[in-house]
């Protein structure tokens, strides 16, 4: 059985490679009132560059862990999608959307720890 830490490190392998930038994970383990225990932030280029964001997470998380989001939102627009792995919550957005949005600080406690982007 996989840990939480390790399948996090399975997304953030599964978006830096296919060129997502500007990771982000915050960590909610520490807020009571946190709807899960990690957020995973990323920033596509495009709508397919969001798409394929999603497609490559839920693939290595699939072969690397046997886990599957209980849901995905939001690839009708491909704007921002969100992937529920139940405590794990992934977005991936397009700049405009995380710059409005700022989501990865909606709690002020949560630790964030920011990926190097690979280029």
């Amino acid at each position: 059985m996989s840990t939480t830490k390790e399948v996090v490190n399975t997304i953030i392998e599964a978006i830096q490679e296919k060129k997502g930038h500007s990771i982000v994970v915050a960590d909610l383990r520490k807020i009571i009132t946190a709807p899960c225990e990690y957020f995973v932030v990323a920033t596509g280029n495009s709508p397919q560059h969001v798409d394929a964001l999603t497609y490559s997470v839920e693939e290595m998380v699939r072969k690397t862990h046997g886990e599957k989001p209980a849901a995905i939102a939001g690839q009708e627009n491909a704007i921002w999608e969100a992937m529920d792995y139940g405590n794990i919550m992934v977005h991936h957005l397009l700049p405009d959307a995380r710059e409005h949005y700022d989501i990865e600080h909606l709690w002020q406690d949560a630790h964030l720890e920011i990926i190097p982007d690979l280029d």
